[in-house]
């Protein structure tokens, strides 16, 4: 568990949007199809695709609280699942999220 929990952090802290999934899961979908909608620069991990899936879940869920995918980081910060991630683009709030991380560039 103290393995997969540290490669989870190591993966958020080095990518600006990270989005753990699952390719089956529709709101997993949902949210990649919003982040590319947006042509926000966002790194996927796929967890039914890596042989520590199951950990990295775990021990997601004991850093996070959250159980689910997908399970959404922008700069660093644990966004949520999709409901989360949606509440937040409707808000307003998602664009400016995702230049702060520099996952989105400002266009002039």
């Amino acid at each position: 568990m103290d393995m997969a929990l540290s490669k989870a952090k190591q993966l958020v802290s080095s990518h600006p949007v990270l989005v753990f999934s699952k390719t089956y899961c529709g709101y997993c979908t949902r949210v990649k199809q919003l982040l590319t909608q947006l042509g926000a620069n966002y790194t996927v991990i796929e967890l039914n695709m890596e042989s520590d899936g199951a950990e990295m879940q775990s021990a997601l869920a004991e850093w996070t609280g959250q159980r689910t995918v997908p399970n959404v980081f922008i700069g660093g910060k644990h966004i949520g699942g999709c409901d989360n991630v949606m509440a937040v683009h409707a808000s307003g709030k998602l664009v400016a999220l995702l230049t702060e991380a520099g996952a989105l560039s400002v266009t002039a």
